[in-house]
C-alpha cells in the first residue's frame, strides 16, 4: 500500500501492496455505522484533516451523477418529503435520492426495528440497497436519532459537491491501495452494506452506486454525484483506512 500525498497523481499498478500498513480513519460514527448500521448519526466520525476545496461549486447534477448498472450501496441525507412509495433525502452536498420501499424493507432505529413511520420529514437517515444513479431500493432504512444527515462528517472530510464540468481535485487522505481501477468483484447484500455504511460515515455526501471487492481482500467503495471523493478504501474490518 502507498501512503497518500494530495500532490501525487493517481497510480494504478494491479494489486500489489506494500509493507508498511496503515493509516486508520475511525471515530465514533463509523464504529456506531457497523453496530446495526448505525443510529448515533454519522457526523461524529474522525478523519484525518483534507485540504480546503479549491473551488466552492455551485450547480447540482440533475441525473445523480455517472451512470452503472445497478448495485448494492447507499446514500445518507435528510428526508425531505414522504409518499406511499417511498420518501426523497438530500444528501449533505444537496443531491436529492428518491428511495423506494416495500415490504421486506428493514427499518432501524436506536439498534431496533422500527415502522417506516420512523422515516418522517426531517429525519437523518443512512439508506442501504439497491443503487440506479439517484434512486435506491431500499434493503434498510437506518434512522439516525439527532443526525445531520452526513453534514458535519462530509465538511470535515473536504467533501466537494459536484459541479457541472469542474474537474475534480487530485488529492488523497489516509493510504490507498496500488489498485487498478475497474478490477475486482462487485460486492452484494450485507458485505456492501457494511463497507458502504462504513464509507457513509466518514465521507457522507454522494451515492455509494458499488462496493467491489480488491485482490488482497480490501474494498473500493465507489461514490458518485460529488467532485471529492469518488473511492473511498475501506479493510477487512470494516474501517475507512483511505479515499481520493
Amino acid at each position: 500500500m502507498r501512503e497518500a500525498n494530495p500532490g501525487n497523481s493517481h497510480r494504478k499498478r494491479g494489486f500489489q501492496l506494500k509493507a508498511n500498513k496503515t493509516v486508520w480513519i475511525a471515530g465514533a460514527a463509523l464504529t456506531c455505522a457497523l453496530a446495526g448500521f448505525a443510529t448515533a448519526g454519522i457526523s461524529a466520525a474522525s478523519t484525518p484533516s483534507a485540504a480546503a476545496p479549491s473551488a466552492t461549486p455551485t450547480a447540482l447534477p440533475t441525473d445523480g451523477g455517472q451512470r452503472a448498472d445497478p448495485s448494492d450501496g447507499g446514500a445518507t441525507g435528510i428526508v425531505q418529503a414522504t409518499n406511499s412509495s417511498g420518501f426523497t433525502l438530500k444528501t449533505a452536498t444537496g443531491v436529492t435520492v428518491t428511495v423506494t420501499d416495500n415490504a421486506s424493507t428493514t427499518f432501524l432505529k436506536n439498534g431496533h426495528h422500527t415502522s417506516a413511520k420512523a422515516a418522517k420529514k426531517g429525519a437523518s437517515v443512512l439508506i442501504l440497497g439497491l443503487v440506479d444513479s439517484a434512486d435506491i431500493t431500499a434493503a434498510k432504512v437506518v434512522v439516525q436519532p439527532h443526525g445531520d444527515g452526513g453534514a458535519a462528517a462530509a465538511d470535515a472530510a473536504g467533501v466537494i459537491p459536484f459541479q457541472q464540468g469542474t474537474p475534480s481535485p487530485d488529492k488523497s487522505v489516509g493510504t490507498i491501495p496500488d489498485y487498478t481501477e475497474g478490477e475486482g468483484t462487485i460486492q452484494t447484500g450485507s458485505v456492501a452494506y457494511k463497507a458502504t455504511a462504513a464509507a457513509q460515515a466518514v465521507v457522507p455526501g454522494g451515492i455509494v452506486d458499488r462496493v467491489v471487492k480488491l485482490a488482497d481482500g480490501e474494498y473500493e467503495v465507489h461514490n458518485i454525484s460529488v467532485n471529492w471523493p469518488h473511492h473511498c478504501f475501506v479493510d477487512k474490518d470494516f474501517k475507512v483506512v483511505g479515499y481520493e
